[in-house]
């Protein structure tokens, strides 16, 4: 596209030809096979529930593998245990937080330990500073002491976005390894993207991000998951060298998942340092960009997931307006 104009470093050599139309490129049968890749992959039974900082100073409650949690902040650190009171069963998202860590139960006042007691127990949380994990035996995948995590940069802007969808947690990763999608269904962000390596374990785009109307920048940047609920983005050459975008899939329940995505944006531009400061700032926009396309994205995979339970001829259900962090319906 000789009418784009390009801002800041690009990556070195020409854009190879381009074989084949996007729509032969993108080979149904490869983005299964990559699939089934990933999900073979340990993931140690932790499963990514919300940002870290979407904690306050009272309890939240979150829905994973159709069960419901409550998590709480307190001085000690971050807790999670089962939702619901072992003496009659109330809800805890209510709860008082005592300055000893424990919950206060709402109904009839019982104090609940983090510690847990007998029919309450609390679950393994690692909080990885953006994120917060949590650890719940799953059939067939080996218990490990810490998340597979991605390599991350040293220093970054973070800026984390959470939505729910009407899907399996699979649909999710298989959005992200379709990338030949991008431009076509995305080309308010994306000027132009070109695969230069398809492996199963590896993509390796260029593409052309839109700043504002024809103005762009340019990276290469490689697909990678890390472990079965995950795949990451890793800015290669070009703008932003080792930023990295972390697209979490969660399983809620039975066709119900939530998607959880950190962009951890670097730079070894000399302004980056105020970006920094002024992070508090920056993080909004990253934010908004991110839940645009997650608007489209999950579109596509709640359209995935409709087709291959049988609802052939359904609609997936209208693209949303805009994400949520801590008021969507699995997020009390």
């Amino acid at each position: 596209m000789s009418s784009l104009r390009f801002l800041g470093r690009r990556p070195e050599g020409p854009l190879p030809a381009q074989r084949e139309p996007d729509w032969l490129q993108a080979d149904p049968a490869y983005i299964e096979r990559a699939l089934q890749h990933a999900l073979a992959l340990p993931g140690g039974q932790w499963y990514v529930l919300d940002a870290t900082d979407a904690l306050g100073d009272t309890p939240k409650t979150y829905t994973l593998l159709g069960r419901d949690w409550v998590v709480w902040r307190h001085a000690q650190g971050i807790s999670a245990a089962p939702d619901h009171c072992p003496h009659m069963g109330a809800s805890l998202g209510c709860a008082r937080i005592e300055d000893d860590g424990s919950l206060r139960c709402p109904w009839h006042g019982l104090k609940l330990a983090k510690e847990g007691r007998s029919g309450w127990q609390p679950l393994r949380v690692h909080d990885d500073g953006v994120l917060l994990w949590v650890q719940l035996a799953t059939e067939g995948e080996e218990a490990s002491e810490l998340p597979f995590l991605p390599r991350r940069p040293a220093s970054f802007v973070a800026g984390v976005i959470r939505a729910e969808a009407r899907c399996e947690a699979s649909d999710i990763l298989a959005n992200r390894l379709d990338p030949w999608h991008g431009a076509h269904y995305h080309p308010h962000s994306f000027a132009q993207l070109q695969v230069l390596e398809r492996r199963l374990e590896r993509l390796l785009v260029r593409v052309s991000y839109r700043v504002v109307g024809s103005l762009c920048v340019e990276v290469d940047a490689s697909f990678r998951c890390p472990n079965p609920r995950c795949i990451v983005m890793t800015i290669e050459a070009g703008e932003g060298v080792g930023s990295v975008v972390e697209t979490h899939a969660t399983p809620l329940g039975e066709g119900r998942s939530a998607v959880i995505e950190a962009t951890l944006a670097t730079s070894e531009r000399a302004g980056f340092a105020l970006a920094q400061r002024v992070s508090r700032f920056v993080r909004p926009f990253i934010e908004k960009r991110a839940a645009r396309l997650w608007v489209e994205d999950i579109a596509y995979a709640e359209r995935r997931y409709a087709l291959r339970v049988g609802n052939q001829g359904k609609p997936a259900s209208k693209p949303r307006q805009g994400t949520e962090r801590s008021d969507s319906p699995s997020v009390r």
